[in-house]
């Protein structure tokens, strides 16, 4: 079999389970049919601490450089993880530094299959969340205080005009927290979310809380409105979708009550917590797709889950475990299909086609991993180690490309 060549894109490899199953992914189900040409980066803990991150910056550096990167689930480190792995410090989320430098929104979509329905009746279609990148909490600073005291919030302009507010006047001790957002990050999000709608011809939700924060929040509120009437109005007519703007726990009580088949715009910690929770309720964390896309044509493609340390405490005292790679699987299958897309490399869009086709009908046969098996709704499932899954996609695969 000839493989099928391609062009660079950037792989950022990661932690504990996932960088098991990523290196299985790349033998036996890419290897075998594409000549992969990757620019490696070597994400895993080890090499951020060895590095001081800078590996982080790189690869953000290199997607911005051949418009395509794939990634696996990484470690954000905590108080226990630093004394684990010896850390010099607490680095911060890669997804977080990589999602600052290219300066994009997360596109995060159920994989809906036969034989798992969502936990919410009405949803028939998938829900996909458009998460902001930047800022908020991710990027905030934070101070625990111990004494009473008064806390303000200071801006100095550039030519030295202040604006000063008093925060609250502490009594006791507390916390304190101050966090920003940009609004040429802010316009970035609206594109890429009224462009993507555009793309996959979907209506398009945004929601926040403007109502209680009437500057920040409201500031988003604004700037989209602002550039979907100027920039994207007769385009969304003539595509017949709409747009539109509603309170957060409105739009939690719509889409509770919709049948899906939508993208649901949230700010970055929103956005956090409702993918989670569109996700579980669609089936499994490892059943979502995931892609950072940037108005400026960068896209990074990454598993929506962590790195399954459970498994790999239970891999590494050498038991089979079973954990799903079809998130990561579909990360692959994504950048492949992009970079064939943007290069107009026919037979590495089929690839993908195909990988994805290979991977959905190995579970309609009844058999997966674990995870959908104790949600399987069909006919008596067939529980398959992580290898053994695999196997069997290369086996339907192979079937697919005779």
């Amino acid at each position: 079999m000839n493989k099928i060549t391609m062009n660079k894109i950037v792989e950022m490899d990661g932690d504990e389970m996932t960088r098991i199953i990523w290196q299985t992914i790349k033998d036996e189900l890419l290897s075998p049919y594409v000549e992969l040409n990757t620019e490696y980066y070597d994400l895993g803990l080890k090499h951020r601490d060895e590095t001081d991150d800078q590996v982080s910056i790189d690869a953000g550096e290199a997607i911005k450089k051949y418009h395509v990167g794939v990634k696996c689930a990484t470690i954000t480190p905590n108080a226990q993880r630093v004394e684990e792995y010896d850390l010099k410090e607490m680095w911060k989320s890669p997804n977080g530094t990589i999602r600052a430098i290219l300066d994009g929104t997360v596109f995060r979509t159920p994989i809906l299959v036969s034989g798992v329905k969502p936990a919410v009746r009405s949803w028939e279609q998938p829900i996909t969340i458009a998460r902001h990148a930047y800022g908020d909490v991710y990027k905030a600073t934070e101070f625990r205080l111990t004494k009473p005291g008064k806390a303000e919030l200071l801006f100095t302009a550039e030519d030295g005009e202040e604006q000063r507010a008093t925060i609250y006047d502490f009594e006791c001790g507390g916390v304190l927290q101050g966090m920003y957002n940009k609004d040429t990050s802010i316009k970035s999000f609206a594109r890429s979310c009224f462009n993507f709608a555009l793309d996959t011809k979907q209506d398009l939700w945004f929601s926040t809380k403007d109502t209680i924060s009437k500057q920040y929040d409201q500031t988003f509120k604004l700037i989209f409105e602002e550039i979907y009437n100027n920039e994207y109005k007769e385009k969304f007519e003539k595509a017949g979708i709409t747009y539109f703007y509603t309170l957060i726990d409105d739009a939690v009580a719509r889409v509770i009550r919709s049948k899906g088949g939508y993208i649901w715009a949230c700010k970055n910690y929103d956005g956090d917590v409702m993918s989670d929770m569109v996700s579980t309720a669609f089936g499994s964390l490892a059943m979502m797709t995931s892609v950072l896309v940037s108005p400026d044509g960068n896209f990074e493609y990454e598993a929506a889950h962590g790195t399954v340390t459970r498994h790999y405490y239970r891999y590494l005292e050498g038991e089979k475990t079973s954990t799903n790679p079809i998130a990561t699987i579909f990360a692959w299958s994504g950048a492949l299909r992009k970079r064939g897309e943007l290069d107009g490399n026919a037979d590495l869009v089929q690839f993908a086609d195909d990988l994805e086709k290979a991977s959905l009908s190995v579970i309609e046969s009844g058999r997966m991993t674990k995870d959908l098996a104790l949600m399987w709704q069909g006919s008596e499932p067939t529980a398959l180690t992580t290898d053994e899954f695999i196997a069997a996609i290369r086996a339907e695969l192979d079937t697919i490309r005779a």
